[in-house]
């Protein structure tokens, strides 16, 4: 299928899909030079969204999260642009999928970790699909934290998954080459990895999309 990834970033959903077997071409307001695939730099919210078979829309999230809670307390903004994307796909009476955070305002149609797929992160994504159905994946029970010396030998609790956000989670013990294997991104900078969605999430979704 030919697909468009909206909110395209550097293409962790994008990858995912051309490896389910899909063309994808991505679009994103601002310049994406490690895209790997067709990329446009335009307005999500006014692209000509005609001549596509299926849309994978990845908003920006900042308005949701729990790290950006104490940035709008403050009163900082952020875009909410899920609803306007939503009215936008449904225009095209053909399927999309809205992927964003636990704490998002989409329908709750799917729930994926990086455990479902053997990868080191606890990465919890909602789904919201159009147009098709998709099993959900068993989840795995997460690992309980372990326990660690240290510098200032006191003990501590410690993740046993790299924390791919902030400076590196958990002490900071997990450096740029684990956020990489964690995720199965190889061509990302530390900010980007941030924002990425693993791969193996979309190409789960893409494999049901025919």
């Amino acid at each position: 299928m030919k697909m468009l990834d909206i909110f395209c970033g550097a293409g962790g959903a994008a990858m995912g899909l051309h490896r389910a077997g899909h063309e994808v071409i991505g679009v994103d307001i601002n310049s994406q030079p490690n895209y790997p695939f067709e990329f446009i730099q335009a307005d999500a919210l006014t692209f000509d969204l005609d001549g596509y078979d299926a849309y994978w829309a990845s908003p920006p999230c900042q308005a949701y999260t729990w790290a950006s809670s104490k940035a709008r307390n403050r009163g900082k903004f952020y875009l909410d642009l899920i609803p306007k994307i939503r009215e936008h796909l449904l225009e095209t009476s053909k399927p999309f999928i809205i992927e964003n955070v636990i704490s998002a305002p989409i329908r709750k149609d799917l729930l994926l970790c990086g455990t479902m797929f053997g990868l080191n992160i606890i990465r919890h994504r909602h789904f919201e699909i159009e147009g098709l159905s998709i099993p959900q994946p068993l989840h795995p029970k997460h690992k309980p934290p372990i326990i660690i010396q240290t510098k200032n030998n006191t003990l501590a609790k410690r993740s046993q998954y790299c924390c791919v956000a902030g400076c590196g989670g958990d002490g900071c013990s997990f450096k740029y080459e684990d956020w990489k294997k964690a995720m199965n991104i190889n061509w990302m900078t530390k900010k980007e990895l941030i924002q990425a969605v693993p791969p193996a999430y979309a190409q789960y979704i893409g494999g049901f999309l025919k």
